[in-house]
C-alpha cells in the first residue's frame, strides 16, 4: 500500500506465489495468496490481514493442497471468507477431461472446511449470495446438480439435477437465476431464495452471457462474438420469465458484449418475488405473427431468388414430357416413311436433324441439371459445416466428462481456422 511515487507501506514476498485476491468490503482488508507447491511439497492458500503481511504470525489462515495446479479465489461480499476452487491439469484417474477439482472454504478467523460435493464431475460455477453468507455451486457430470451451502459448508438446499452450468444472484440476493448456456439449450430458472421456491422458467437459446440489472428485477441475455458469430443480439427478461425486449444485430455485424450501466448500491429496493404478474409487449407479436420455420439457405445464396420446389418439379416434368413427345414423333415419322415407301432423301435428312436436335436438347438439360447442383464453393462450405457440427459434438462430450482421443483433440483446435475459412468463402461470394 502507499501513494503513487512513494515507497510501499507494506510488502508481501513469497516464493512460487502464482495468484492473489484482495477482499471487498470495509477495512480491515484481507489478502488471499496461492503458493504453488514444488516437488514433494504441497500447494497452499494463505490469508493475511493488511497491513501486517510479513513476519511471525502474519498468516491468519492456511490450507494445503496436494492436488492444485491452479486455484480460483472468490471472496464473499463481507470480505470475511473466501472459496478456493482447486484444479489439477490432468485427472490421473481418467474420469474427467477437465482434471480433478475440489472446493474449500477459508475464514479470516482461521477455520475452514472442504465443501462436500456429492456428484462426481467438474465444477461449472461458484457464486456467493450478495446478502447472506451463502453460496451456490453447480457441479457434476451432465445433467449437473445445483445446491446452496452455508459458511459451515453444509448443504442447506438442493435445486435438483438438470442441464445447468450457470448461477447468478441478483444484486439484492433474494432471487437466483440458474441456467444452462453455451453448448446447452439456454433453459433458465428463477428462484425465490428466501422461500426456496421456483418462480418461473424461460429459454434463451444460443445465449453466451447473462447479467442482472441493478434493480434486481430484469436480466439481460446475449449471443455474442467470438463464441457465436451468427444470430448475435440481446434479450431483456423479467424474473417472472416474461421477455420484454429483443434486439437483433444486423447481418454481417457482430455483438461483442452487453453490460448494464452501474449505479450506487442500495439505489433500488429489494424486489418482491411474489409481485403482480408482468405482461410482455412482445406477446402479440410472438403469438399472432410468429414466422413459420423456413428451409435452410446457404449464406452465399441468401437474398437471391430461389426456385421453389413446385417450379423445380414442374420443370422436370415438362422436360420429361417433351422428350417423350419428341421420341414418339420420330417413331411415327419413321413408321410413316416405311409404310408409304415414298420417303425422299430430304425427309431422311429432316428426321436426322430432328433426332440430332433432340439429343442436343437432352444433353444440354442434363448439363444444366449437373451445374445447378452447386459449385465447388458450396461443396466446400457443406464439408466445413459438417466438420463444425462434429466439433460441437466433441465439445458436448467434453462437458459430459468423456475422454477424447488425440485426433479428436486435434480436431477441436481446428475450429477457429474452419470458422475463418467459412467467413472468407461467404465474403467472396
Amino acid at each position: 500500500g502507499g501513494c503513487p511515487g512513494s515507497s510501499p507501506s507494506s510488502r508481501l514476498q513469497q516464493e512460487n506465489l502464482t495468484s492473489y485476491s484482495l477482499s471487498p468490503g470495509p477495512p480491515p482488508y484481507h489478502i488471499a495468496v496461492h503458493i504453488k507447491g514444488t516437488k514433494g511439497a504441497p500447494s497452499s492458500v494463505q490469508l493475511y490481514r493488511y497491513p501486517r503481511v510479513s513476519g511471525s504470525g502474519a498468516v491468519i489462515a492456511n490450507r494445503s493442497f496436494y492436488k492444485a495446479d491452479t486455484v480460483q479465489l472468490k471472496w464473499n461480499t463481507r470480505g470475511n471468507g473466501v472459496l478456493v476452487l482447486t484444479t489439477t491439469d490432468v485427472d490421473k484417474t481418467g474420469a474427467s477431461y477437465y482434471g480433478e477439482q475440489a472446493l474449500y472454504y477459508l475464514s479470516v478467523k482461521g477455520d475452514g472446511n472442504m465443501v462436500p460435493l456429492d456428484k462426481k464431475g467438474p465444477v461449472y460455477c461458484v457464486e456467493w449470495s450478495p446478502s447472506n453468507n451463502e453460496f451456490c455451486v453447480v457441479y457434476g457430470f451432465m445433467p449437473s446438480k445445483a445446491a446452496l451451502f452455508n459458511s459451515k459448508c453444509d448443504m442447506i438446499y438442493d435445486f435438483g439435477i438438470t442441464h445447468r452450468n450457470t448461477a447468478v444472484f441478483n444484486p439484492q440476493g433474494n432471487i437466483l437465476c440458474l441456467a444452462g448456456f453455451g453448448n446447452l439449450r439456454g433453459n433458465m430458472e428463477f428462484w425465490d431464495i428466501n422461500n426456496r421456491k421456483c418462480i418461473s422458467k424461460a429459454q434463451a437459446s444460443d445465449s453466451t452471457t447473462v447479467g442482472w440489472c441493478p434493480d434486481g428485477v430484469h436480466v439481460v441475455t446475449a449471443t455474442t462474438a467470438p463464441r457465436l458469430r451468427e444470430g448475435n443480439g440481446f434479450k431483456i427478461w423479467h424474473f417472472s420469465g416474461v421477455l420484454l425486449q429483443e434486439s437483433i444485430t444486423p447481418p454481417k455485424n457482430e455483438l461483442w458484449g452487453v453490460e448494464w450501466k452501474p449505479v450506487p448500491s442500495r439505489t433500488f429496493p429489494i424486489p418482491d418475488p411474489l409481485g403482480p404478474p408482468v405482461s410482455s409487449p412482445l406477446e402479440l407479436v410472438t403469438t399472432t405473427s410468429k414466422p413459420k420455420p423456413q428451409a435452410y439457405v446457404p449464406p452465399a445464396l441468401r437474398g437471391k431468388t430461389q426456385p421453389s420446389k413446385e417450379d423445380s418439379d414442374s420443370s422436370g416434368e415438362v422436360s420429361k414430357s417433351k422428350r417423350k413427345r419428341d421420341a414418339q414423333k420420330r417413331a411415327r415419322q419413321q413408321q410413316s416413311g416405311h409404310e408409304s415407301k415414298s420417303g425422299t432423301e430430304s425427309l431422311k435428312q429432316q428426321s436426322q436433324q430432328e433426332a440430332l436436335a433432340t439429343a442436343q436438347y437432352i444433353l444440354k438439360g442434363e448439363e444444366n441439371t449437373r451445374s445447378s447442383g452447386g459449385g465447388e464453393k458450396e461443396k466446400r462450405l457443406k464439408i466445413l459445416r459438417k466438420k463444425l457440427k462434429q466439433i460441437e459434438t466433441l465439445k458436448q462430450q467434453q462437458i459430459e466428462g468423456k475422454k477424447l482421443e488425440a485426433n479428436q483433440v486435434e480436431k477441436l483446435k481446428m475450429e477457429e481456422s474452419i470458422l475463418q475459412e467459412i467467413s472468407q468463402l461467404e465474403l467472396n461470394d
